[in-house]
């Protein structure tokens, strides 16, 4: 006899500042994801714009704010670009591992390295081994640490250049952080090439989307999800597709904005305009 579902209870954080737009501020709604349930509470959470951070499962409830929007990416039509299939290319030669949601010392080093050169500053630079290792580890869900090796000739495992913790769902792949190596000198677009691969493996499995997580129109560093097409976004009416004109506008605005703040354009965003 199995014991009755029980409805999840819903808890909402206090104000606290932004970390994507300045001057504004941010307020989550959660939940705990706990018993045999968990995971159908997952998904069916995932599917109306929720994440999942160890056993909880919440969104943005801002106060006149609605900036971040739920997105993912149909993978069944999908269609690299130029761009897009040569950095496939440049790092098909990297071994792709599932892993079991276990943090390794390996995994933590290669994560301080990629926090210190892309989010300096940030929350998650004070996060310590036991820190990552709840991160990893705490999941109620499928979840998995994708690792992504370099090849070795010796037979043992190569040197990890990329890691994507990750839950499967019932209708897709769920990105929860993925992080890389920021500065690798013959691999740039390695954090593109991360999404890709969980596309085309969401693909193989018969799974109809990845999710990206939120995508914050004005925040700089969000916006390399708008590069993936078709790309769906959650509104008051559901799951809509990106107009392709409309994100066409979007990647613009990225190179543009780059232009102005860098004086020249990321690769990876530069490859876009090329024919």
């Amino acid at each position: 006899m199995t014991a009755p579902f029980r409805f999840p209870r819903f808890f909402v954080t206090n104000p606290s500042p932004c970390p994507y737009l300045p001057g504004r501020s941010e307020r989550k709604v959660f939940t705990e994801l706990s018993g045999e349930n968990a995971s159908e509470l997952n998904d069916a959470l995932g599917r109306i714009g929720f994440r999942r951070s160890q056993n909880v499962a919440y969104r943005p409830s801002c106060a006149g704010c609605t900036a971040c929007v739920s997105v993912r990416v149909v993978t069944q039509e999908f269609e690299p670009n130029a761009t897009q299939r040569k950095l496939l290319r440049r790092n098909e030669d990297l071994v792709v591992t599932a892993c079991k949601p276990w943090s390794t010392d390996e995994q933590f080093e290669l994560l301080r390295r990629y926090l210190k050169a892309r989010h300096p500053g940030g929350g998650m630079t004070e996060m310590d081994e036991m820190d990552f290792a709840d991160m990893v580890e705490q999941t109620p869900v499928e979840s998995y640490v994708i690792e992504y090796r370099e090849p070795s000739e010796t037979g043992t495992p190569g040197r990890l250049v990329g890691a994507c913790l990750t839950d499967r769902q019932s209708d897709g792949l769920s990105m929860i952080y993925s992080f890389f190596d920021p500065h690798h000198p013959t691999r740039p677009g390695l954090g593109n090439f991360i999404i890709m691969d969980h596309i085309l493996r969401a693909r193989r499995t018969g799974l109809p989307y990845v999710y990206l997580g939120y995508w914050v129109e004005g925040s700089k560093r969000m916006q390399y999800k708008i590069r993936y097409r078709p790309l769906e976004r959650l509104g008051k009416n559901g799951w809509t597709r990106f107009d392709p004109t409309e994100q066409d506008n979007a990647i613009r605005e990225v190179a543009i904005s780059s232009v102005n703040s860098d004086r020249h354009l990321p690769m990876e965003l530069a490859g876009i305009f090329r024919k």
